[in-house]
């Protein structure tokens, strides 16, 4: 009878301790939803706003628009997944709607202007992308030097711990296993 009550009770803290985690996930989940529709909303408003112009500022507030809704979408979504890689997805994106506004800035200009202003914003998007790039693989290579130097110290408290017998060694073994997560 007590194995049963036992077992109950311990079903029962697993059952919660899953069940936070579900939630976190689904308020996560709502969350990143809730910010899509909101940058779709904001962004019907915003291009309404827009039919009140005409020509270049026309293409200029609709191109900013859109860029805000794809900023908030990109920022959105890196949230929600929360990896280097959705972060860095998130970054590029935002550089491209940043691309498209200068592009519709420059829309304005004329001749030898005009195409300044296009290689600035070209400029502008490969260097955000490659800032982007370059810090995600920054990231990952701190990770792995973290892992590798995690992996170092282990092996020397494991090598410690050879130098002990019986009881000892294994109380040693553990504790090293213990604080390196192994």
């Amino acid at each position: 009878m007590k194995k049963i009550i036992i077992t109950l009770l311990i079903s029962a803290a697993t059952l919660g301790f899953a069940s936070g985690v579900i939630a976190a996930t689904n308020e996560a989940k709502a969350t990143y939803k809730a910010a899509k529709e909101s940058a779709g909303a904001d962004y019907k408003v915003a291009r309404e706003a827009c039919n009140a112009l005409a020509g270049n500022p026309k293409d200029v507030c609709v191109a900013e628009a859109e860029s805000v809704a794809k900023h908030t979408k990109a920022d959105a979504e890196a949230k929600y997944k929360n990896t280097v890689s959705a972060r860095t997805s998130a970054r590029i994106s935002m550089a491209n709607a940043d691309y498209d506004v200068a592009k519709a800035k420059c829309g304005s200009k004329n001749g030898n202007e005009k195409d300044v202003c296009i290689k600035e914003a070209k400029a502008v998007l490969v260097t955000a992308k490659a800032d982007a790039n370059a810090h995600e693989k920054v990231v990952d290579a701190r990770v792995e030097a973290r892992d590798e130097k995690v992996e170092a110290a282990y092996k020397v408290a494991i090598e410690k711990c050879d130098a002990l017998s019986g009881a000892t060694k294994d109380t040693c073994v553990a504790s090293a296993k213990t604080q390196f997560k192994k």
